[in-house]
């Protein structure tokens, strides 16, 4: 039977708005363009995959300070939940399963009949 573990609130809610944060940056980071400086165009068709890449127009200021909020806020919410106080009642060998129980919490709920 696999263990279970009673994750604190604190816990469960830094977790899951850490995956929301990661989510957000993601899709940003897709819709932006592929440089955040200015620049141009390129292709390699002779390299051993091809490569090309349109001009960029770069990231506006506002792009980049929404880039670097969303990193800001995912670094301090991965500090939190690595470094909360619940990890020292685990013991070591059961770290590892506990950490990735966490991770995947809101996909056994979302199986889980309501």
């Amino acid at each position: 039977m696999a263990t279970t573990y009673d994750f604190p609130s604190d816990l469960l809610a830094g977790q899951e708005e850490l995956h929301q944060v990661r989510a957000e940056l993601s899709a940003l980071l897709k819709r932006l363009p592929w440089s955040v400086a200015p620049l141009d165009g390129f292709s390699d068709a002779h390299g051993w995959r091809k490569v090309e890449r349109p001009a960029s127009p770069g990231w506006t200021p506002d792009e980049q300070a929404e880039v670097e909020k969303l990193r800001q806020r995912e670094h301090e919410l991965a500090v939190f939940v690595t470094t909360h106080r619940f990890w020292t009642d685990v013991a070591v060998p059961e770290r590892v399963d506990a950490r990735s129980r966490l991770k995947h919490t809101r996909e056994t709920s979302e199986r889980e009949p309501g």
